[in-house]
């Protein structure tokens, strides 16, 4: 086994959402998207980070004592927050949180111990038709490491998942296709100025991407996230180009607030969004259907 190494921030067991049967999902941080509505922060930047969650905190003081920049304060509001421009990431303050307000983000970590963690559950593999799926941020930007890993689990016969949002060179995908068993694909928008928009990057390499993979017959699922006054009015647009691809599967991933309280003092919108009513999932469904594009609501 070689010895390259990969910065995640998560691995999360039985999941029944990121592919067929139980699934261990493993999140690799770092992505080259920015998403007004993304609910994992977290995973954006490529470096270790301290997340924060002021709800949490018990104001006993320790963070202030522990941190050797003085990053740490406590609002007018009576609110704790974390000076960025101080911190230095030394974790001092996480380790001596009795009330779990803070937390590091990003662990390092080679293919031996991702390999022992993604065997753990093998059993639960074998006895649901599942597998592991490599998530993100944007799993396929840590390539090298991602194609060992996919390696690994293809020598074990363990099914393999990449979830992406196909903003990388082809030539990524090429390096994986022989060890990836299914890929989970992002569409988010279908005319490229409102993707721009709304992620910060155009979409006719994601587009051409997803295009080469139906031409080759890959097994793909496409997952479509509904965000009401963002991309609501961009199902049509994507039914259209569905419609000229071999995609064995399309879901539909309503928008919900669940990284809300997730404090990274980043620049994200989520507030600026509500969660899509019934309604609104049937009508993209429908919409869907009427280009002859069975889709399921997640």
């Amino acid at each position: 086994m070689n010895t390259s190494k990969g910065l995640i921030y998560n691995i999360q067991r039985f999941s029944i959402y990121d592919g067929p049967g139980a699934r261990t999902v493993i999140f690799f941080k770092g992505c080259n998207l920015h998403c007004r509505w993304c609910h994992n922060p977290e995973s954006i930047s490529a470096a270790k980070q301290l997340m924060a969650y002021p709800e949490k905190c018990i104001g006993c003081g320790e963070c202030f004592l522990r941190c050797p920049q003085h990053a740490h304060s406590i609002g007018e509001d009576g609110v704790h927050r974390v000076d960025r421009d101080r911190c230095t990431t030394c974790f001092e303050c996480v380790d001596h949180c009795y009330a779990e307000a803070l937390a590091s983000v990003g662990q390092e970590v080679d293919a031996a111990y991702l390999t022992e963690a993604i065997m753990t559950d093998l059993l639960y593999y074998q006895n649901s038709d599942g597998g592991v799926t490599f998530s993100g941020g944007e799993c396929m930007l840590q390539i090298g490491f991602l194609k060992e890993m996919l390696t690994v689990c293809k020598q074990e016969s363990i099914h393999t998942a990449v979830d992406t949002a196909g903003h990388v060179d082809w030539r990524y995908f090429e390096r994986i296709l022989d060890v990836t068993d299914l890929f989970l694909y992002d569409l988010k928008a279908a005319d490229s100025e409102v993707h721009k928009r709304l992620t910060g990057v155009s979409n006719e390499r994601i587009l051409a991407n997803l295009k080469n993979l139906s031409d080759l017959h890959q097994r793909i699922h496409v997952r479509i996230p509904l965000i009401p006054s963002a991309n609501d009015r961009e199902i049509e647009g994507m039914a259209k180009i569905l419609t000229g691809l071999s995609v064995e599967q399309v879901t539909v991933l309503p928008y919900h607030k669940l990284g809300v309280s997730k404090n990274l003092s980043l620049d994200n919108h989520l507030y600026e969004y509500d969660i899509p009513t019934q309604e609104a999932i049937d009508r993209a469904l429908e919409i869907l259907a009427l280009h002859h594009i069975r889709a399921k609501q997640n």
